[in-house]
């Protein structure tokens, strides 16, 4: 049984456990149907085979050895992953400006960090691609490697990992804005397949809830335990079954037509706008910029004069984010701004 329809289950029993709002008693009622879901577990439910089982069919899905559900961001699967591969005082090399988890995940595991730099696309104002020259260090366990950047820069993984199996290090790829990646042969070829451990975020551009996430791993090692040592033992189930769910519709004729409108859409969108300049390897990130323009300058005229809000500026461009829902009105209306400036 899946756990979307395990929830949906009608439950006979009289519970007098937690959740203490018994299902029944909804605080918000907009979210009255996250409360029905809301359970724990009680020989009435079985959540965790449950969960087990769709954490066997998405590994199934993404072609990895395992696959697991997180529920506080792809930060948790950062953490999971260097304690999983490392032991104390080991040396971990990670990016300098990485996203903070990196470095709290090192400390965490009492491990060394050994930082690289990344150069500058000078054109773009954004930081270049990873290079198997930059992660060439030895006597370090475990790489860290953000891929695709926020603002879209793919790194070539396969490089990477070829290095790392030379020097004996375990390639742990963050792909927390990469989620999409798998289900469309349009987008960069995800790591998921070829990296030790890979994370991905379903909430930045896949349609999930804030924080799902999920943890791909494929070496021996499993992440059961390091999990164990940073998660609750209280999990919430509805956020579980949302990834499912998920992950499911990516996987359908229904979600990769979806995305692969979504692509298509935003090469429309991109060959009709002509007055602006577009970079980056990820189509579903419109890094943009405007000659005569600083990227702040772009960013203020699109939140002031049009409402519309992007997700990342630098002196140079400005980058909008698309995902999932991303529709064709919204970007009618992106067009419509940029065609005006």
């Amino acid at each position: 049984m899946s756990l979307v329809k395990l929830l949906r289950k009608k439950n006979k029993k009289l519970l007098f456990t937690t959740p203490s709002h018994s299902q029944k008693f909804f605080i918000f009622h907009k979210f009255r149907q996250f409360y029905k879901y809301d359970i724990s577990e009680t020989d009435a439910y079985d959540p965790q085979t449950a969960l087990r089982k769709a954490q066997e069919r998405a590994s199934k899905i993404y072609g990895t050895k395992y696959t697991y559900f997180l529920t506080n961001g792809s930060t948790s699967g950062i953490i999971a992953s260097v304690l999983a591969c490392t032991k104390k005082r080991d040396k971990v090399l990670i990016w300098k400006d990485a996203h903070p988890s990196h470095l709290n995940a090192v400390k965490l595991a009492g491990c060394e960090p050994v930082f690289y730099e990344l150069p500058e696309l000078k054109d773009w104002g954004v930081p270049a691609g990873v290079t198997p020259d930059l992660i060439n260090i030895k006597e370090v366990k475990a790489v860290i490697v953000t891929s695709p950047s926020y603002e879209g820069i793919v790194s070539d993984i396969k490089a990477l990992k070829k290095v790392c199996e030379r020097n004996k290090t375990y390639l742990i790829v963050d792909e927390a804005h990469g989620a999409l990646y798998p289900f469309s042969e349009k987008l960069p070829e995800s790591a998921v397949k070829i990296a030790d451990f890979t994370i991905q975020s379903l909430h930045k551009t896949a349609g999930g809830l804030n924080p799902t996430a999920l943890l791909h791993v494929n070496c021996e090692i499993k992440a059961d335990e390091a999990l164990s040592m940073i998660n609750t033992t209280s999990p919430s189930y509805p956020l579980l079954a949302s990834i499912e769910a998920n992950i499911n519709f990516l996987n359908s004729k229904k979600g990769r037509k979806k995305l692969d409108t979504l692509i298509e859409n935003i090469k429309k969108f991109k060959q009709n706008v002509l007055n602006v300049d577009f970079g980056g390897d990820d189509i579903t990130k419109i890094l943009v910029k405007k000659c005569g323009m600083t990227g702040y300058q772009l960013s203020e005229k699109l939140y002031d004069e049009f409402n519309i809000e992007d997700e990342r500026t630098n002196e140079i461009s400005t980058m909008l984010l698309c995902g999932i829902g991303t529709d064709e009105t919204k970007l009618s209306r992106l067009f419509r701004a940029l065609k005006k400036i």
